[in-house]
């Protein structure tokens, strides 16, 4: 079994910060991706960033130059840090994973539970 436990949410004032941290633990074997996912109010869920075993990062245009994305691979633990924060930030951030079990499983797509995140104006 694999869990994934998300912490670092909240509220900030615009132009503000926030770290958000995602620790995978349990039946791990090899972790190829680590990406954070985010669902406002009414909308779809949407890519924030993504990083993979390669050391390749992407971003969701919305964020470019704001948010950066690194992992601690003894720790399996990926993070988000967010600068420059606007109202428009706000949402659910979800943590997302992609690993395998054993060398005899696929990768496999992991969530956490979500952390909520508030940018006041």
């Amino acid at each position: 079994q694999v869990q994934l436990v998300e912490s670092g949410g909240g509220l900030v004032q615009a132009g503000g910060s926030l770290r958000l941290s995602c620790a995978a633990s349990g039946s791990i074997f090899s972790i190829n991706a680590m990406a954070w996912y985010r669902q406002a109010p009414g909308k779809e869920r949407e890519l924030v960033a993504r990083t993979t075993s390669g050391g390749s990062t992407n971003f969701a245009d919305s964020v470019k130059g704001r948010f950066t994305i690194s992992r601690d691979n003894a720790k399996n633990t990926v993070y988000l840090q967010m600068n420059s924060l606007k109202p428009e930030d706000t949402a659910v951030y979800y943590c997302n994973v992609q690993l395998r079990i054993s060398a005899l499983h696929s990768n496999y797509d992991y969530w956490g539970q979500g952390t909520q995140v508030t940018v006041s104006s």
